[in-house]
């Protein structure tokens, strides 16, 4: 595994139940089943039309403040 950081989240009540259900079930540390699910949030999202314009407007203002 590459270098990691430590992050902190608060999720509702039912939200913290159903990924300890989820985790539980898949018999999998909690952790696991956060990263997997941000890696397919991640990867869905980058693919979306909005996103991929977003990131060309982020480029742009970055390249102008480089000028």
């Amino acid at each position: 595994m590459s270098e990691q950081k430590a992050m902190t989240i608060r999720l509702s009540v039912e939200q913290a139940e159903q990924l300890e259900t989820v985790a539980s079930v898949e018999n999998r540390p909690i952790s696991d089943v956060i990263r997997a699910a941000i890696s397919t949030h991640i990867d869905t999202v980058s693919k979306t039309d909005e996103f991929q314009e977003g990131l060309r407007e982020r480029i742009q203002r970055a390249q102008g403040l480089l000028r």
